[in-house]
């Protein structure tokens, strides 16, 4: 078997120190400020705040589910769930400032994993599709934005700088910095039609665009540039004056006689 000399190290990346879990809480509860206008100070969001308190829950009960207890984890985790209506399995990876806004009706699964700088609003599933074992829950990279109501499905992937727009259903992986809708979740706006918000997360996720509305309008528009057309042939063949559309004569000057 070789061995490893100093030297091996010298070419490989440096190892990120995993921070404590004091500074994970302290920044927990530090990125609240930023995140909700509503919050004054720092012992309001730590004593009232249901979110928070389901992320210092976890994060203890994370704490242990590494280090193989198990059964004490996963009765910290109910016990969490009890006082914050919030589930939030054990082992589920969740990274630095981390943010549930309203804290209720949060549901995240045991292999789902969470970057930095991530927020969920209340009702959020991050759930599974498979009764496999292994990986099936989703992976939110950093910077993802999660609106109320909003289910992710399965073991997929929501870019970094993503959004979901309430109350959507994503089951399809979605890119970096895209915007997703409906049911089923489809990207609807990319990086470049965003807000920018001058460094700081974008938490106008009402801001959605409607591809319902604006199909139904297209189709408005369509059904009436027919209708004009119809009106227009009409009259010609009953020798009447046509009423002019600019639109109508312009398409039809197009056909063939």
């Amino acid at each position: 078997m070789p061995v490893a000399t100093p030297f091996d190290t010298l070419g490989a990346p440096p190892v990120r120190a995993r921070p404590s879990l004091l500074v994970l809480l302290r920044e927990d509860v530090g990125c609240v400020a930023a995140r909700d206008p509503a919050a004054n100070g720092a012992l309001e969001v730590l004593l009232t705040y249901p979110g928070v308190h389901a992320i210092i829950w976890h994060r203890l009960a994370h704490a242990l589910w590494q280090v193989g207890l198990r059964f004490p984890a996963r009765f910290l985790g109910w016990l969490a769930r009890l006082l914050t209506n919030v589930d939030i399995h054990p082992a589920a990876t969740i990274g630095r400032r981390f943010f549930i806004d309203h804290g209720a009706g949060v549901v995240i699964g045991e292999t789902a994993e969470i970057g930095d700088d991530v927020t969920l609003y209340h009702g959020v599933t991050l759930g599974g599709t498979s009764w496999a074992p292994g990986k099936r829950h989703p992976t939110l990279e950093d910077g993802v934005l999660v609106g109320c109501g909003a289910k992710i499905l399965g073991p997929i992937t929501v870019g970094k700088g993503a959004r979901v727009g309430a109350n959507s259903v994503v089951v399809d992986p979605v890119p970096p910095a895209m915007t997703v809708v409906g049911i089923p979740g489809r990207v609807v706006r990319g990086a470049t039609e965003r807000r920018r918000v001058s460094g700081r997360i974008d938490l106008d996720h009402h801001l959605m665009p409607d591809p319902v509305g604006e199909a139904v309008s297209e189709l408005l528009d369509r059904i009436e540039f027919l209708e004009a057309r119809l009106a227009h042939r009409d009259a010609h063949r009953d020798g009447r004056a046509p009423v002019c559309h600019d639109f109508a004569l312009q398409e039809d000057s197009h056909e063939p006689a």
